[in-house]
């Protein structure tokens, strides 16, 4: 699929990008080297005419990607999580892409659940409706099952969908392998690998058994946090090109007025939606990547609800604990600590200078303690301590960038509905929690409890293994003599350091 007969999809691309503004845009925001963006202007500027005209009350990027197609659209969506390729202005942009788009014939979505599920839509529900949203890759029917009277939200795969993305997926390498043709030094950006990783989220957004899943983890998850819901996954009538969950009653975010005349504490939600999302990327390690406005609800009770669930977050205990101590280090303004879990977590290389990275992150920090309630901005600090880190030569670390990217969607969220909501205060019970409960004596006892746990599993075969070692030691052709009592010393170090493990536990558990 990847071959020359991309290439009129190349051009059409690069004509649209010529014909918006977006090319000289998207090449500027991204730094991009000289001879890529003599490439590619020579490549779109000829055949500009043929570009799609686009919304002209749109910024450029956004016009081209809207005008080119879903796929573009969700590559546009994917690309605002990485700033780290687009440029921090670039991916702000894109983060407010919509894939609003024209509904497809709700005889097709009918036909494809009945064929789903074997069964006429007669026969399954009561009540059917037409579309109640419409975006790239998927459509939601409002519908009532016959059987139990219950409503529920069906989302239905377009029809021929995955064939449409792959054919532009096929498109996009063939861009990344011109752009790095062009220039080799385009290639620190890695466009092979940004192509790959779009993939791969475009791939599970286009089987509803993965969003499934991800929905029925989010909700287990969440199930006892009051004042914030997860719809239920109604698994018998959900496959692969359908999704069925809870009818969820709400007004959305975006209609601010409506949630104030309904009642609500605006206040209270706007500070309840930064917490929880915290809460969750934290305490859980998986969170919705993607808590924009048109994917929260409050309910009648005040509720938060969560949809949509094509794009979550995940991170290891250990970086939550490391994230954690960042963002505490911040909050209390205590910059060596912050520039010494960066080295601790191997972040920045270990030959930099400690003290020099502690000076610029006070740099980056104080500005914005500086400023009134209304204007600290999580998004400009991490902004800027984005800036900082990679002038340190810190790594790009995926899921931190996308657990920064959704931080500052959630902040733009929770301002919408309290401009003057004071990010740090509301944060601080948050990280200061988990904190208390994963870092300091409490979580000492549950690792090493683990720890036990795992040496105990292995108690078995603990001689076994001991044994082999030896054998393929005393096999071995050393350069010196082994001494048999090294290795009994060795072996009896571990064994005294597992049971003072293990009695330390008991003392503490008793």
């Amino acid at each position: 699929m990847r071959g020359p007969h991309n290439i009129w999809r190349l051009i059409r691309t690069g004509a649209t990008f010529e014909r918006t503004g977006a090319m000289g845009v998207a090449l500027e925001a991204m730094d991009a080297p000289r001879s890529v963006r003599i490439g590619l202007r020579v490549l779109g500027w000829p055949f500009k005419w043929l570009g799609l005209r686009g919304d002209p009350n749109l910024p450029p990027v956004t016009r081209a990607l809207t005008a080119l197609g879903p796929a573009y659209i969700k590559f546009g969506q994917i690309l605002s999580t990485r700033p780290d390729v687009v440029g921090a202005d670039l991916a702000m942009q894109l983060r407010v892409l919509q894939d609003k788009l024209p509904p497809f014939d709700s005889a097709q979505a009918k036909k494809i659940v009945a064929s789903e599920f074997e069964t006429t839509m007669e026969d399954l529900f009561s009540e059917f409706s037409g579309p109640v949203a419409a975006a790239s890759i998927a459509q939601v029917h409002r519908g009532r099952l016959k059987e139990t009277g219950q409503e529920v939200a069906v989302k239905v795969l377009r029809p021929g969908i995955e064939r449409a993305f792959r054919k532009d997926i096929d498109a996009f390498y063939l861009i990344a392998s011109v752009i790095e043709t062009l220039s080799p030094s385009s290639r620190r950006l890695r466009p092979q690998e940004v192509i790959a990783h779009f993939e791969g989220v475009v791939m599970g957004e286009l089987d509803l058994r993965v969003e499934s899943s991800a929905a029925g983890e989010f909700a287990a998850n969440t199930e006892n946090d009051d004042g914030f819901c997860v719809p239920k996954v109604n698994w018998h009538y959900s496959s692969r090109h359908v999704m069925m969950l809870d009818w969820a009653e709400g007004l959305p975010y975006g209609e601010v007025e409506q949630i104030r005349a309904a009642g609500h504490d605006l206040e209270a939600i706007a500070a309840r939606t930064l917490q929880m999302f915290l809460r969750h990327a934290l305490r859980d390690g998986f969170f919705h990547a993607d808590m924009h406005q048109g994917n929260l609800k409050v309910s009648p009770e005040g509720d938060i609800i969560a949809l949509d669930f094509g794009i979550m977050g995940r991170l290891d205990e250990y970086t939550r604990r490391v994230y954690a101590e960042i963002l505490m280090g911040f909050i209390r303004r205590d910059y060596r600590r912050v520039a010494e879990v960066h080295f601790e977590a191997g972040y920045v290389p270990a030959d930099r200078d400690i003290d020099e990275f502690a000076r610029a992150l006070r740099s980056v920090g104080e500005p914005i303690f500086g400023m009134d309630a209304s204007r600290i901005s999580m998004a400009r600090l991490l902004s800027y301590l984005f800036d900082v880190t990679e002038q340190f030569g810190m790594q790009t670390r995926t899921e931190l960038i996308l657990l920064q990217r959704t931080m500052v969607v959630v902040e733009g969220v929770a301002r919408s509905l309290d401009p003057n909501i004071n990010i740090w205060s509301v944060a601080r019970p948050v990280v200061e929690g988990y904190i208390t409960d994963n870092i300091g004596p409490k979580a000492m006892v549950r690792d090493l409890i683990r720890t036990a746990q795992v040496l105990s599993r292995f108690g078995p075969r603990l001689p076994q293994m001991a044994q082999e070692v030896l054998l393929s030691r005393a096999n071995a052709v050393p350069e010196k003599p082994i001494s048999p009592w090294r290795d009994r010393f060795i072996f009896a170090v571990l064994g005294a350091g597992t049971m003072a493990a293990i009695a330390v536990v008991v003392s503490f558990v008793g």
